[in-house]
């Protein structure tokens, strides 16, 4: 008699206790909603759905310039000569609008082992220092690589095979570390505005196994 009860009873502790973490941790990327007020909110929803369109068609084209030279190759022994160079340019794209992405999510890997120890008080401000401090690395590091981009725009270099200049393949750089830094500004906002701990504008603290584990 006793299983069944825990059965019935693991999903009602589920559902109210942590539910609203468990949903916003876990849901789908598609659902994403910014919580920014105005015409800040609209802004930020676009360039979620912009950044989510980018991420989904560089993979694709990826594959299908994978798959493509591959068939070249071995199929009509010709392969594709600029594939090399598409590729590298979609790598570029989806790692630096891939890190914004990530941080609008909160999916970055967090080394929690220290930070879980710590009462509420003390993980919110540590919370915010993390937030704070990656941003001003994420800022740094747009700095220098906008610094980069306008070297590589004097020289006026172009690909062997595209014949397109190089600035073009590396301009998401300063791009995606600058969103990502203004993503986790906010973040660190966003905790400092709020009763909870936020992983991002949007996404609360909290992992899927713990009502399992308090079950």
């Amino acid at each position: 008699m006793t299983d069944p009860e825990r059965q019935t009873e693991a999903p009602e502790i589920e559902d109210s206790a942590l539910g609203p973490t468990v949903a916003e941790d876990d849901a789908p990327p598609s659902s994403y909603k910014s919580d920014l007020p105005g015409p800040l909110g609209m802004v930020d929803n676009a360039i979620a759905r912009i950044e989510a369109i980018l991420l989904a068609a560089g993979v694709l084209l990826m594959a299908l310039n994978t798959v493509a030279n591959v068939v070249g190759r071995f199929g009509f022994g010709q392969s594709i000569q600029a594939t090399e160079e598409i590729n590298r340019v979609l790598i570029i794209l989806i790692t630096f609008a891939g890190i914004s992405y990530a941080a609008r999510h909160g999916r970055h890997i967090r080394m929690t082992a220290f930070f879980d120890l710590l009462p509420p008080p003390p993980r919110k401000v540590l919370m915010i220092f993390i937030a704070l401090f990656t941003a001003a690395v994420m800022f740094a590091l747009a700095w220098y690589s906008w610094g980069y981009l306008t070297t590589s725009l004097s020289r006026g270099r172009v690909l062997p095979s595209l014949q397109i200049p190089v600035w073009w393949t590396v301009v998401w750089v300063p791009v995606g570390f600058f969103m990502t830094g203004l993503q986790y500004l906010l973040t660190a906002i966003k905790n400092m505005l709020e009763k909870d701990i936020y992983l991002s504008t949007n996404v609360l603290e909290g992992y899927s196994d713990e009502s399992e584990q308090e079950v």
